[in-house]
């Protein structure tokens, strides 16, 4: 009787699944992708999230989120698609189509965190506000002062808001309901000239927010110190962010944020 088996050295398991080869390709592919996450990482906490916006805006975890998806998922169809047998023209075909494809994804997901980034951070009587791009309409900037108009790459305006008046108040109240505060809407920013005075009218002296933690006094001393000031040369304003609320410490004369805290101001 005729063997109509095929040889054996033509058996997938002859040839073998090629582990050690497909390991080494991952591997390589992995540690590529790590040092792209990490100059990633330069450019998203050193311009974008500055302390403490990496935290209380959640751009830390955005950031990981996306990373950690990209990273993880190109080395693994490497692993699947890795193979010696293929001819060298097929192999590298399919390595750049990963790595393409990698790519955009990372491309997107910094777009993301680039358009969730804070730009503002705006002083609403006596509380201010960290407002993020994706909260602005670009077409509104024409409404602002001439030294508002264009979103920051990197860091964020400080700036003071003016009150609604007469026709606007109904309005501003409508649009509060909506989660629009007069923060987001750069037609109540006031110019330049006018943050400093606005911020030392509304921020509070420090001691109340010290009076409120007696517990964690010399947790806020490491903060005041931090400033290169003392508690009495400090007032503080609540901040408002999308993850969590800090506090921003204000020069008592200049009128400037000079520091951040993990405090509730409130």
């Amino acid at each position: 009787m005729e063997n109509t088996l095929p040889p054996a050295a033509s058996s997938p398991s002859a040839h073998g699944f090629q582990w050690a080869s497909r390991l080494r390709a991952a591997a390589i592919h992995l540690a590529l992708s790590a040092l792209v996450a990490a100059l990633a990482a330069l450019l998203v906490f050193g311009l974008w999230y500055p302390t403490p916006f990496r935290e209380i805006s959640g751009g830390r975890e955005l950031f990981f989120l996306v990373v950690a998806v990209d990273v993880v998922l190109g080395p693994l169809i490497t692993f699947a698609v890795f193979d010696r047998r293929k001819p060298g023209r097929e192999l590298r075909r399919d390595l750049a189509i990963v790595v393409l494809l990698q790519l955009g994804a990372l491309g997107y997901g910094l777009h993301t965190v680039f358009q969730a980034r804070p730009v503002v951070v705006a002083l609403e009587g006596d509380r201010l506000r960290v407002v993020t791009a994706v909260a602005l309409q670009e077409a509104d900037l024409s409404k602002a002062p001439p030294e508002w108009q264009h979103l920051p790459w990197h860091g964020v305006h400080v700036l003071a808001t003016r009150r609604a008046s007469g026709g606007e108040q109904l309005e501003a109240i409508d649009m509060a309901l909506q989660g629009i505060d007069v923060g987001m809407r750069p037609e109540f920013w006031l110019p330049a000239s006018s943050t400093a005075a606005e911020m030392r009218a509304g921020a509070r002296p420090l001691a109340a927010l010290a009076a409120r933690y007696p517990a964690r006094a010399a947790e806020l001393q490491e903060y005041v110190a931090a400033t290169g000031r003392s508690a009495e040369q400090l007032k503080y304003l609540p901040l408002l962010a999308r993850r969590t609320d800090w506090v921003a410490l204000v020069d008592a004369q200049s009128g400037r944020i000079v520091g951040h805290a993990p405090f509730d101001g409130f």
